[in-house]
């Protein structure tokens, strides 16, 4: 079928249309004419991918990943990089408009690293081939390097061949200086692992195997703002180093001086240590216990004091605060606030809600809850996951 691609849809896919069909197609542009063939149809929908591009856009760049049209891992890399930051404001201006009926000004933040940026990846591995999920299945594109990943991770996927793994997953994380965490989960024999010969690679920290420690350690440190963190093998943090530290600019540039913060959902700590920083008192809530003394370590090795942290379910710990909370931050899953959370939101009234957010759907999605009570002072996109169509957003709420 011959198609004319009208605009984007959220997912970077191009919109057309046939037969009275929607039909998003993969890896085509606005004003671009492609001959598609369907991949997936139902009855108000069709999924296509081009097989042949009768007309161009001149703005379509070349990817500079070979794996690109197999890989499922960027989605964007027929874009220049000003244009994906450009597709990411404009679809955060309709989703805003869609589900809070909102307008506000958005500031973006560019990814100063726009290869080579993340620190952690998952790596796939079926019948000894290493890689990664291609685009809509879970057949595996082979890779020995990828262009989102730190040099560091790249020297592992030029190295698989001395881990010796059939079946699993091996996920693989660095950190500040380059050293290396493998976490691998396979019913393989651990022991034909080629320890050393990795050590003669990279800067081998540890490695798990099924949740046990097989070499080394289960955690190393990493640096973010002048900030020690023990970062452990299954301890969440955020994959883009630069824009995590974008992102505590950010907050410590909306936290007051002297007031008292609410950390929820606080894991190990991260941003309950930032706010300390210009906060009178920081209380940090988890429900994670491990995650807790994690953060109780990291409080201590940065000589932190004045956060007082708390395990239990967030939204039902908060009432055991006898304090007067002037900010809370949240950081919540991709699902969003659940009811139970909002309106314990609302009961604590602080004068100030900090929201964090990796779906802006959901995000969207609680500001037209609480917009009754708050308006948006500063809302920002930050762009933690380039050339994919992920984006990160933080939005300032102030209490009517």
């Amino acid at each position: 079928m011959e198609l004319k691609i009208e605009k984007y849809d959220h997912q970077g896919r191009g919109i057309s249309h046939y037969n009275d069909k929607i039909v998003f197609v993969e890896n085509a542009m606005p004003d671009e004419v492609v001959e598609a063939t369907t991949i997936n149809e139902t009855s108000k929908y069709i999924e296509a991918k081009v097989t042949e591009y009768k007309k161009t856009s001149p703005k379509r760049t070349k990817s500079k990943c070979p794996f690109y049209e197999l890989c499922g891992g960027c989605h964007l890399r027929h874009m220049s990089y000003d244009d994906t930051v450009a597709f990411k404001k404009n679809k955060l201006d309709e989703i805003l408009a869609k589900y809070a009926h909102v307008e506000t000004k958005i500031e973006v933040i560019k990814n100063k690293n726009r290869d080579f940026y993340r620190n952690k990846i998952e790596l796939q591995v079926e019948d000894g081939i290493y890689g990664f999920y291609t685009k809509g299945s879970h057949d595996i594109v082979e890779v020995d390097r990828c262009l989102n990943v730190e040099e560091s991770i790249n020297i592992i996927l030029r190295s698989t061949h001395l881990l010796h793994i059939t079946n699993g997953v091996v996920t693989i994380k660095s950190n500040y200086n380059g050293e290396i965490i493998l976490n691998i989960v396979s019913s393989d024999a651990k022991q034909q692992i080629e320890i050393e010969n990795l050590r003669e690679k990279c800067k081998l920290v540890g490695i798990i195997y099924n949740g046990s420690i097989i070499f080394g350690a289960d955690h190393f440190i990493e640096i973010i703002d002048s900030i020690l963190f023990k970062e452990t093998y299954n301890s969440f943090f955020q994959v883009n180093r630069y824009i995590n530290g974008e992102l505590f600019k950010i907050l410590n540039s909306h936290i007051d001086d002297n007031s008292t913060v609410l950390d929820l959902c606080s894991g190990v700590g991260t941003l309950s240590i930032v706010a300390s920083r210009k906060a009178k008192k920081v209380y940090a809530i988890e429900i994670v216990e491990n995650a807790v003394k994690d953060a109780l370590l990291n409080s201590k090795m940065n000589k932190i004091e004045n956060v007082n942290f708390l395990l239990g379910d967030a939204f039902k710990t908060i009432e055991k605060i006898d304090d007067e909370i002037d900010t809370v931050i949240i950081d919540p899953p991709r699902s969003g606030l659940t009811d139970e959370a909002i309106n314990s939101l609302i009961k604590t009234s602080p004068n100030k809600i900090i929201y964090i957010s990796c779906d802006p759907v959901t995000l969207a999605r609680d500001l037209n809850i609480l917009k009754e009570n708050y308006s948006i002072k500063s809302f920002y996109l930050l762009d933690m996951f380039s050339y994919t169509y992920h984006v990160e957003c933080v939005c300032v709420l102030n209490r009517r």
